[in-house]
């Protein structure tokens, strides 16, 4: 009987399989490849195993045995490649098999290797339309153009489908639970965002900064949560998390709805793979453009939800401004942010679709946003007056791929407006965490505890020095509503006063100390001299 497979050694197997294709291939590229090949190990290990258990228990009865796999989360169907004589109209049978990872890895030497594993995910995907259409359209392993003339891309893929095949990478149910094949998936986009640079830092939020927007916006037991650019799904997947967390039950582990738009058609399709390696097959992810034509809509109307996170691209160029003033849905009444910085666009959208008087958003943000001017400022000093914003956490730079500019995280609480439970608070809570973070090589990081005490201090509400402040709604308009953190969080260090008259003593010392050692020097060359 085999073991069960530790976490790191599938990570460690996974990412080895990279290097087919790394140095050849662009990282923002070979990403797609290497977890769609993931997913289609999962499903087929998933499948081989419960073939396997229905094996036992209806010996050879195939039929029996099919029918038991057509209720199974996925079907894997047959492949029949046949080939049509011109003449006679007469088919011939050129190969069968059944649509696996096992079948494709039979075949690996074959000349046409990329179009088989083509024609196999175009099986998978038809006979599971209602949940993986269209997740495969974005891939094609039969690219001249991504990997290589025919010979270089026989070999390519023939070490892939190699690499996938230790022990480490056997995916079967009874080996590995559900969690370590979520877990690779998050590991394998964290390191394609963090070896990559910016192009492929763009779908993937940092796990720690997701963790805490997740605590932020607070998800509970029976909610919607919505991410309105949700990336390859990593903070629905946290939000989720943080539900199971503050939980009571198993029943109540598992009762929230996710919901999401992605405007990248490539990382929309890693985002559903994502959601279904958690098995979160209900998640509800449109590929649509957020603030142009969002698709999450009821009855004409934008969707509403309890709880809506977000890390948006940063100060969005060209975002749709000129189609603004005539939105269906009136997201933008409070003004028009500027058409070169779609960062106000999000959040009015993110306010907008929480439920009134009682749903969270919990957005990450440029530092641009708490302070420009104009059209940016005329809306930021509107939702203040509203009694919307709850708080500004502001972190530490270099915590993303994509930039090294520090960020905040902006929290509204729409249970805060007029008739909500929370309507008795007027102030705003300012937290300054720049300063506190891991050093890395390349990127810094947050620790459980630097999150804990971010936690604990928005929980408490309390002034804390140079850390944490409350602003009432006067110092806040006697800003005019700027959001500046170091106007109301006082981070300044007094420099230590200087001794002149110690320092020009221990000079003195010092250059006495250099004359006596220049004297044993000019001794010293004279006895070699001799």
């Amino acid at each position: 009987m085999s073991s069960k497979i530790d976490q790191k050694d599938i990570n460690n197997a996974a990412w080895a399989a990279c290097d087919t294709f790394r140095g050849v291939v662009d990282p923002a590229q070979y990403k797609d490849y290497i977890l769609v090949m993931l997913f289609l190990k999962y499903i087929s290990d998933v499948w081989q195993d419960h073939y396997e258990e229905y094996q036992k228990q209806y010996g050879n009865d195939d039929v029996r045995i099919r029918r038991k796999l057509e209720r199974e989360r996925f079907v894997l169907p047959e492949v029949r490649l046949t080939e049509k004589n011109e003449k006679t109209g007469e088919e011939t049978v050129l190969d069968e098999f059944p649509a696996t990872y096992y079948s494709l890895y039979e075949r690996r030497s074959a000349a046409n290797i990329g179009e088989l594993i083509n024609i196999v995910l175009d099986h998978i995907e038809e006979s599971n339309k209602s949940k993986l259409e269209g997740v495969f359209r974005n891939i094609d392993f039969n690219s001249e153009a991504n990997l290589g003339k025919t010979k270089d891309r026989n070999r390519r893929l023939k070490q892939l489908l190699e690499d996938f095949h230790k022990p480490q990478l056997n995916m079967k149910p009874s080996l590995v639970s559900e969690d370590v094949i979520g877990n690779t998936y998050i590991y394998l986009i964290e390191r394609f965002a963090s070896d990559s640079g910016k192009k492929a830092g763009e779908f993937f939020t940092p796990l720690k900064v997701t963790e805490l927007v997740a605590k932020l916006a607070g998800p509970k037991p029976g909610d919607r949560i919505c991410d309105p650019a949700c990336g390859s799904g990593g903070l629905l997947i946290q939000a989720a998390q943080e539900v199971a967390r503050v939980a009571g039950s198993a029943q109540e582990k598992r009762n929230f709805a996710l919901f999401g738009h992605e405007s990248n058609g490539s990382t929309w399709a890693l985002c559903r793979m994502n959601m279904f390696l958690h098995s979160f097959d209900s998640a509800r992810v449109e590929w649509c453009d957020t603030l142009n034509s969002p698709l999450l809509v009821e009855n004409d109307r934008l969707m509403k939800f309890n709880c809506v996170v977000a890390n948006p691209p940063f100060s969005l160029d060209k975002w749709g401004a000129e189609n603004a003033e005539s939105d269906p849905y009136n997201r933008f009444w409070r003004g028009t942010p500027p058409a070169s910085k779609g960062d106000w666009a999000f959040i009015s959208h993110m306010v907008e679709t929480a439920l009134e008087k009682q749903g969270r958003v919990a957005v990450v943000v440029p530092h641009g946003v708490l302070f420009r001017g104009a059209a940016e400022g005329r809306i930021r000093q509107k939702m203040i007056e509203e009694n919307l914003l709850d708080a500004v956490i502001g972190l530490p730079g270099n915590l993303f791929p994509t930039t090294n500019i520090p960020v905040a995280i902006l929290v509204f609480d729409r249970s805060r407006e007029k008739g909500g439970v929370r309507e008795d608070c007027k102030n705003v809570f300012f937290v300054d965490a720049s300063r506190e973070f891991v050093s890395g090589k390349n990127m810094n990081t947050l620790s459980e505890a630097h999150i804990d005490k971010i936690m604990e201090t928005y929980t408490a509400r309390a002034e804390e020095e140079k850390y944490a402040h409350v602003a009432e709604f006067a110092e806040i308009k006697e800003n005019d509503f700027n959001l500046n953190i170091p106007r109301y969080v006082d981070t300044f260090e007094e420099e230590e006063e200087i001794d002149i008259d110690a320092v020009q003593v221990e000079i003195d010392d010092l250059e006495k100390e250099l004359a006596a050692v220049r004297v044993r020097m000019a001794e010293k060359l004279k006895e070699i001299q001799r």
